[in-house]
């Protein structure tokens, strides 16, 4: 069985640019490689499925192995930031008890203002 070759390869092309044309060709061209590109992603997926799968449970065991020794190493700076969120978070919530506390004093005195007017 022989191969095509350069001569063969040679009418392929004059044979498809005069069927097609000069201008649907290049079209033709990236649609053809759309499709291989296609054919290609899917089969990659396919037999990569498996070598993931494998990879995955490797990764597993070995963050088992070192979530004792990652939660044991603290740094400083981690620790800093820690704290820095926490102070933020109260003094939110301490803004928010304030807040809370004012609105409930103007209801009141709303209310009071609302009431002495319906006596006058």
């Amino acid at each position: 069985m022989s191969t095509i070759g350069i001569p063969g390869l040679i009418l392929i092309l004059i044979l498809a640019l005069v069927l097609f044309g000069p201008k649907k060709l290049p079209e033709l061209g990236r649609a053809v490689g759309h499709t291989l590109k296609e054919f290609k992603n899917a089969t990659k997926s396919l037999t990569s499925d498996d070598d993931d799968e494998e990879e995955e449970k490797e990764k597993r065991k070995q963050q088992a192995k070192e979530a004792p020794v990652a939660a044991a190493v603290v740094t400083e700076k981690d620790a800093f930031d820690r704290e820095k969120l926490e102070r933020e978070i109260r003094e939110r919530l301490e803004r928010e008890r304030i807040e809370k506390e004012i609105r409930e004093k103007m209801e009141q005195e709303r209310s009071q203002v609302e009431k002495e007017q319906q006596k006058a």
